[in-house]
């Protein structure tokens, strides 16, 4: 899946943050309740709008970018 299948970034829309695609929920909210320990469930259930694809999406995405500097760093 590419990021724009479930993100986008329009300056009218949240000044411009990344939010999930349809929706006014910056992706960053995702990170931050998982940094905080909340489940994607209780994410998911806070907004409703977003899909758990999405959700899913963006954190496979993101692990894999975390993977790919891994890769590089060690090369």
């Amino acid at each position: 899946m590419k990021v724009e299948d479930i993100l986008s970034s329009d300056p009218d829309i949240v000044s411009g943050a990344a939010v999930f695609k349809g929706t006014r929920v910056p992706v960053s909210a995702l990170f931050e309740y998982l940094e905080a320990g909340d489940s994607l469930v209780a994410f998911l259930n806070d907004f409703p709008t977003v899909e758990r694809y999405q959700a899913e999406a963006a954190i496979r995405l993101a692990a894999d970018d975390l993977a790919s500097l891994v890769e590089k760093s060690a090369a």
